[in-house]
C-alpha cells in the first residue's frame, strides 16, 4: 500500500519558541527553554540535534512511505529556506510549506520571497499557546482582521492552507472562528492538524469540533494522534477510534495520514505509527487506501487518484 506523510519536519538546527521562551538545543536530543525547562526534543536516532532530509529520506524508504510534506511550527524554529532547498534537490519525494509570523514588521517581504519568489504554494499556521503564535503573543480571533490579511493573501496566490489551532481546550483552539473563517473563503483548501488535538478523554469535544468543520474545502491530518492521547501503547486503539469516529463525521476522503516525525519517534517506531491505520480492521482496504495515500496526493501533489 503507497503512503504519503502529510506532516513531516526536517530541523537544520533547533532555534525554537514556546511558551517558555527561546529554545535551543543543549546535546544529546535535548533542549532547555529560557524558562529553564529542559525537554527531550528528539529520539536517539536524531541526537545531534539536526535532521536532513537525507535522514528523513531513510526512515521514509526503511518504512515505505513514497512522499512527505514538510511543515514548519516554532516548536523546533522555522526551517522555511531548510526544507524549500530539501524540495528543490528531491521534487518527487516533498512537498514544503512556508510559515511567517504576522506580526513581523517586514511581513510583505517575506510573503513575497516565500510563496512568489520561490514557489512555496503552501501556507502553514501554528497558532497553539504551547509552542505557536499565542505562546508569544497576546490570544487573537482566527477570524480577525489580522488573520484575515494572511488569509486574503493566502486566496489570492492559490496557497493550500493548514492550520495547527492547539490542543482543545486552548486559547487558540477557536472551531467557531475556523468555521467562519473556512465559509468566508470556500475557494481555499484548508487543513487542519491532529485531528483538533484531542486527548483521552476529550473524543466527544473532538467529534462536536468535526461537526463544525465538515465542510467541502477542509481536510484533517492525524499527526501525532497517538503523541496526544497518552498514557496509550500500539495499536493505539483510542486513536483509531477517534480516526473511525472521523470517518464517520467528515467522511474517508477529507482524512490525511500524517505522522509529525521527527519529534514522535521519542516514544514509538515510525512502523508503529503508520501500522495502526494500515492494520487497522475497522477500515477497509479503500478507506486506508484513501487516507494513507490518496487523499494527499490529489490535494498537495496534484495527481489524479
Amino acid at each position: 500500500m503507497k503512503i504519503i506523510d502529510a506532516h513531516v519536519h526536517l530541523i537544520q538546527t533547533i532555534a525554537g519558541t514556546g511558551a517558555g521562551g527561546e529554545l535551543r538545543f543543549i546535546g544529546n536530543g535535548m533542549a532547555r527553554y529560557a524558562s529553564g525547562e529542559t525537554i527531550r526534543a528528539l529520539p536517539d536516532r536524531f541526537s545531534s540535534g539536526t535532521v536532513s532530509a537525507e535522514d528523513i529520506l531513510k526512515l521514509m524508504d526503511e518504512n515505505g512511505v513514497e512522499k512527505a510534506v514538510l511543515l514548519q511550527g516554532n516548536y523546533f524554529g522555522f526551517q522555511n529556506l531548510y526544507s524549500w532547498e530539501a524540495q528543490q534537490k528531491y521534487p518527487e519525494r516533498f512537498r514544503t510549506a512556508g510559515s511567517y509570523d504576522p506580526c513581523s514588521r517586514f511581513r510583505d517581504r517575506i510573503r513575497q520571497h516565500l510563496f512568489e519568489e520561490l514557489g512555496i504554494g503552501i501556507v502553514k499556521f501554528e497558532l497553539s499557546t504551547g509552542s505557536g503564535l499565542m505562546c508569544n503573543h497576546p490570544t487573537f480571533p482566527l477570524d480577525g482582521p489580522m488573520m484575515e490579511e494572511e488569509y486574503r493573501y493566502a486566496e489570492d496566490h492559490g496557497l493550500i492552507c493548514v492550520m495547527d489551532i492547539g490542543k482543545l481546550g486552548a486559547e487558540s483552539w477557536q472551531v467557531e472562528g475556523l468555521r467562519r473563517v473556512v465559509l468566508r473563503h470556500p475557494g481555499m483548501q484548508f487543513v487542519i492538524c491532529h485531528l483538533l488535538a484531542p486527548s483521552r478523554t476529550t473524543g466527544k469535544e473532538m467529534e462536536e469540533g468535526l461537526r463544525r468543520l465538515a465542510i467541502p474545502n477542509v481536510w484533517f491530518d492525524l499527526a501525532a494522534l497517538p503523541h496526544n492521547i497518552r498514557p496509550e501503547e500500539y495499536p493505539y486503539e483510542t486513536a483509531a477510534y477517534y480516526v473511525e469516529r472521523a470517518i464517520d463525521i467528515v467522511g474517508d476522503d477529507k482524512i490525511i495520514f500524517g505522522s509529525d516525525i521527527p519529534s514522535t519517534l521519542k516514544e514509538d517506531t515510525y512502523r508503529h505509527l503508520i501500522d495502526y491505520i494500515q492494520d487497522a480492521v475497522s477500515f477497509s482496504r479503500d478507506t486506508k487506501e484513501r487516507i494513507l495515500y490518496r487523499n494527499a496526493a490529489t490535494l498537495y501533489f496534484a495527481e489524479k487518484c
